[in-house]
């Protein structure tokens, strides 16, 4: 894990919070107690966020759902790290998750991915003899698993950033703050990307 201790506090995104408007570092140190009630609100607060950023590399759901308990989990261990440096230690747990669940769904994608060929005219087939609602289903999940392996061709930062912006919704600043770049250059980088995955796309739509 990386030392954070000499990076600027993430500001934390509003949206989500206990009755009692309790910081996110008093969440995490409760739970680092033994309190259920402060896990369960963390999760509940990240964990949509989280299973965004997994989706993209994930080979399932259940792959997903795998991915995203091994980002708390190992989140959690580095706030407790964090909390060994003393009582007062910032405890920048959003930005944890962000950098866990990106590296967690790489390592998934490079050790784990395995994506499954079939001939085309076996797929041609398939797609004939299903029924209209069944053909829009199947091309449909044909976009999308192009648009999948196409953002998965990227160069790692520009799909680190899209992934961030796209799937999780976050802002450039906080994208540029999670992945230790600039705002401007995250702005680049996700320029690039789009503009890649519109031209992969579209030589992939020719004849």
């Amino acid at each position: 894990m990386d030392d954070d201790s000499h990076r600027p506090p993430l500001r934390l995104v509003p949206g989500g919070v206990t009755p009692a408007r309790r910081e996110e570092e008093a969440l995490v140190a409760a739970f680092l107690v033994g309190d259920d009630e402060a896990f369960g609100e963390l999760v509940r607060r990240h964990e949509p966020m989280v299973l965004a950023i997994v989706r993209r590399y994930a080979t399932s759901p259940d792959d997903a759902r795998d991915l995203a308990q091994r980002t708390f989990l190992r989140a959690f261990e580095a706030a407790r790290r964090s909390l060994r440096r003393g009582p007062r230690a910032a405890i920048p747990f959003r930005r944890w998750l962000i950098r866990v669940a990106v590296n967690l769904a790489k390592n998934h994608r490079r050790d784990a991915l395995r994506v499954q060929r079939v001939p085309v005219e076996d797929a041609e087939r398939t797609v004939a003899a299903a029924s209209p609602d069944a053909r829009e289903a199947l091309l449909r999940h044909e976009a999308e698993t192009r648009m999948r392996a196409a953002v998965l061709r990227l160069p790692r930062r520009q799909r680190e950033v899209l992934t961030l912006r796209i799937d999780a919704e976050l802002p450039f600043a906080e994208v540029a703050l999670s992945l230790g770049i600039t705002e401007n250059a995250a702005k680049v980088s996700f320029h690039h990307a789009t503009r890649a995955l519109r031209a992969a796309l579209a030589g992939e739509d020719r004849p």
